[in-house]
Formats: C-alpha cells, structure tokens, sequence
C-alpha cells in the first residue's frame, strides 16, 4: 500500500528524486509567501499541466483530494464564517496544490528512489552528526502517507456510507484514525525487522 509509484517514462518520471522533492518545497514555500490568489490558480493550472505530462489522467489529480473533501468543507466554512469566500476559495486552492504535488511526487518516484535521493541531499550534514539515513527514511514515509491516508480516509468513508454513517464525523474520524495508527504501529514493526 506504501508504493504507489505509476512506472512511466516521461520528463516528471525521469526527473530525480532530490529535485522533485526541492521543488515541492520551493512550491509549498511561494504559495504561503505571495499572498495572491491569481498566483495559487496558475500553480494548481501548472499542477495539471504537470500531470498530464507524467500521463496520468486527471482522475488522479482529482483523486489526491477526494478523501479530504469534507475536511476542504470545513476549511471553507470556517473561512467563509470568519473571513469572506473568497479567503475560503484561496486557502482551499493553496491546499489542493500541496496534496496533488504531493501526490504526484508519490506517484512518479518509487520509494527506494525517494530514499537515495534524500541521502544524498543530505550526505553534507553528517558531518555536523545528522544521520541522513534516518532523516531520509523519514521525510520519505512522511511523503508517501499524504495519498495513503488519503486512501484510507475514503475506504472508511465508503465502508461507513454502506452503513448509512457517511454523515457522521465522529463515525468517520475514529476508525481512520485507528487505522492510521495500526499502519504505523506495522510499518515501524517492518523497519525495526530490517534493523534501519
């Protein structure tokens, strides 16, 4: 469930791992530092573009955000409460970029790949005693749980939806949450068995 890397051979795909991983960043970064909706609009149009130059189907960008929905619906009415729909529509942009470059990221780099590039990046702090293993392994399982969480977000929706529950927050929140931190406890039981 950890690897959901699409193999392809486009320009996304061939693009290293440490760069992807800087421009997110680099992304991330500007859309909180230019205060300008037009600007989060041209990165989510540019999000797309990058998509569809991976080949991949847009159904996959709309699939980074799927789960998370109701949460965009929350965010929306607190800022439509508070603020003015506009802010709400700005705020919801600004996060619907992260988690489909995010999941791009996810998508188009295999995990191992991930890994090495981080190592590298990092190969200079050891000498200040940063362990570019550990810091690497952890940036990549953080990387790869933003569309696996997603992903089970919308199975405990689905499954609760049967139940005639999907409306219900408390219903939806607590078996996701419970699942997250079953994940968790199996993928630290993995790597304590590889000694990493």
């Amino acid at each position: 469930m950890l690897d959901l890397y699409q193999a392809g051979t486009s320009p996304v795909h061939m693009l290293k791992p440490g760069w992807k991983i800087l421009c997110l960043a680099a992304v991330g970064s500007a859309l909180f530092a230019v205060d300008h909706i037009g600007f989060s609009t041209a990165m989510l149009a540019a999000t797309l573009v990058l998509y569809r130059i991976a080949g991949l189907p847009l159904s996959r960008a709309w699939g980074q955000i799927r789960p998370a929905v109701w949460v965009f619906g929350l965010i929306f009415a607190a800022q439509v409460i508070f603020n003015s729909w506009i802010i709400g529509l700005y705020v919801l942009i600004r996060l619907a970029v992260l988690l489909m470059l995010a999941g791009l990221l996810t998508l188009t780099t295999r995990s191992s790949d991930m890994i090495d590039g981080i190592n590298a990046g990092l190969g200079p702090l050891r000498r200040i005693g940063v362990n570019p293993e550990r810091v690497s392994l952890a940036i990549s399982l953080t990387l790869r749980f933003i569309p696996v969480l997603s992903h089970v977000v919308h199975d405990v929706r689905e499954a609760q939806r049967a139940r005639g529950l999907d409306r219900n927050i408390l219903s939806l929140a607590i078996p996701a949450i419970i699942r997250t931190i079953r994940m968790a406890d199996e993928v630290s039981d993995a790597i304590d068995a590889r000694g990493s």
